[in-house]
């Protein structure tokens, strides 16, 4: 599977060109360490924090599927992207770790992306 990172494609035999912006580049590369650290199996801290592997896995599948929409669709879908993966982690009583910083991280790139 080919990995189109900050990458468009006018049409299907065109070469990639960069995408313009470096916020959107630090967009991408946020929700990539994200996806990246939650695919990781959790280590004991993690769990002492209130992390289970559903609760990884959820998260990460969520922040995977905004990365896509954002790759396919290009930086101006983040204005229709609304993640609220801070309440969903203090729903399911996620305390502040690691992983908490990481999705807190990639969150906040969503939310600055689309003001």
């Amino acid at each position: 599977m080919s990995r189109n990172l900050g990458f468009r494609y006018k049409d299907r035999g065109s070469r990639p060109q960069r995408c313009s912006g470096g916020r959107n580049m630090n967009l991408t590369e946020a929700l990539d360490k994200a996806v990246a650290a939650l695919k990781a199996p959790l280590e004991p801290m993690d769990r002492e924090q209130g992390w289970t592997d559903d609760l990884r896995r959820e998260i990460q599948e969520e922040i995977s599927v905004n990365r896509s929409a954002l790759r396919r669709h290009g930086p101006w879908m983040a204005a229709y992207l609304r993640p609220r993966l801070d309440e969903w982690m203090a729903r399911e009583g996620v305390q502040p770790g690691r992983l908490h910083e990481v999705v807190m991280n990639a969150q906040t790139r969503i939310s600055d992306a689309h003001t």
